[in-house]
């Protein structure tokens, strides 16, 4: 195969020869050795094939003594053909040639043998059907990525998070072409346009401040994530099309909610984006379900909880509920108070008995003993709410 000759290559493969054998090596040394692979090749185009340079690189090491590198070297260029090969599997199985950038990443960060290409090709091939679509390809690809975790290898959950944002990063460039989009500002206008952003957002800031704030934008963040965190990012909280297709990027989310949070910011209110978005992206800081949800979006309800009292009344109790749903269709969780409800059992208009209650009252206590206040909570469908009660005497509780 013909390969660019890559001078700094060649002697990072040298030296790793000699720190596998624990022996030292002067610059100068590595440099001669170079030397003569690099007039080897110079000699000849011919030579110019990756076979070719490493065959040269083992004759030049044996020639100068350096028999134990030599043996390693040959080690070493075993282990690179077999992770070429897996890639180049893995690239042919995919059918898309651009996940081979994001297959040497993964290479480089992980070297260990435990995270090899080679078992990733080969539990990839297990879960391989040629009907397959591409796009179920790569998702066969990611799940073999996340069954190779263990606990021996726990880092395959972050390989599995770099194919899955590879997928998303595919499918976001298929959305923008569709939009017409060429930038972050224009994103955000047709967004806007189609209901899916606040249009709070563009009225707070210029054209020129949004292109600014887009060069906050660090993508390499998105390596933090492993795939729990990541897949629960892209299911639940990116923003999608109508037709269920995410159009956003986990950075552009923490952009999005950034420009949110500093739109009261009277002066250097760009530097505050920077901050909310450096705080967010870098995971030193998180936001509540309702933030993450919300912040951007045309119905911006950004608080986890409220509190409200139950009237003890049907129309009273009514309304609660209806309070209690519009809350909980926007992520938020309601705690009801009940002490102003009848107790089940309890009399209504002098009928003893009569009054259903929504907690049973409080159990009767000896004289002299200390009062107690009841509490309830339960998951609803809509979300979670809590009910307490308060006996009088009972300190009042605090929202």
């Amino acid at each position: 195969m013909a390969e660019p000759y890559n001078k700094e290559k060649v002697a990072i493969a040298i030296r790793k020869s000699f720190a596998s054998t624990g022996q030292s090596v002067t610059d100068e040394t590595i440099l001669t050795l170079v030397n003569e692979v690099e007039n080897f090749i110079l000699s000849d185009t011919g030579n110019r094939h990756v076979e070719r340079i490493q065959d040269e690189v083992e004759r030049s090491l044996m020639e100068h003594g350096f028999y134990a590198e030599a043996k390693n070297y040959i080690l070493y260029r075993w282990q690179r053909t077999e992770r070429r090969k897996a890639l180049n599997h893995i690239v042919n199985e995919t059918g898309d040639e651009t996940i081979t950038d994001t297959l040497k990443g993964i290479g480089q960060d992980f070297p260990r043998n435990e995270y090899s290409l080679t078992l990733l090709a080969e539990k990839f091939s297990s879960f391989y059907k040629p009907e397959m679509t591409p796009d179920e390809r790569l998702t066969a690809l990611i799940k073999a990525a996340v069954e190779l975790t263990t606990q021996e290898a726990p880092d395959w959950e972050f390989i599995a998070a770099r194919l899955l944002n590879f997928q998303l990063s595919k499918k976001l460039t298929e959305q923008a072409e569709f939009a017409g989009v060429l930038s972050f500002y224009e994103k955000l206008r047709y967004l806007t346009d189609e209901g899916l952003y606040g249009s709070y957002i563009l009225a707070s800031y210029s054209p020129e401040e949004i292109e600014e704030a887009a060069r906050f934008i660090c993508p390499e963040r998105d390596k933090l994530f492993n795939y729990s965190g990541l897949d629960l990012l892209v299911k639940r909280y990116l923003i999608r099309t109508r037709s269920h297709e995410p159009i956003e990027s986990v950075q552009e989310m923490y952009l999005g909610i950034a420009l949110h949070l500093a739109m009261p910011e009277r002066h250097n209110r760009l530097q505050w984006v920077r901050k909310f978005y450096d705080l967010l992206s870098k995971l030193e800081v998180t936001m509540a379900t309702p933030t993450l949800a919300n912040a951007r979006k045309p119905y911006h309800q950004l608080s986890s909880c409220f509190i409200d009292t139950v009237p003890a009344s049907l129309e009273g109790i009514y309304r609660s509920i209806d309070n209690f749903a519009q809350v909980s269709k926007f992520g938020g969780g309601m705690g009801l108070y009940f002490g102003k409800v009848r107790a089940m059992g309890s009399a209504i208009r002098g009928f003893e008995g009569a009054a259903g209650g929504g907690l049973h009252p409080p159990p009767a206590r000896r004289p002299g003993s200390p009062r107690r206040c009841q509490s309830r909570s339960r998951w609803t469908a809509a979300g979670y709410s809590s009910g307490w009660l308060q006996p009088a005497g009972c300190p009042a509780r605090n929202s």
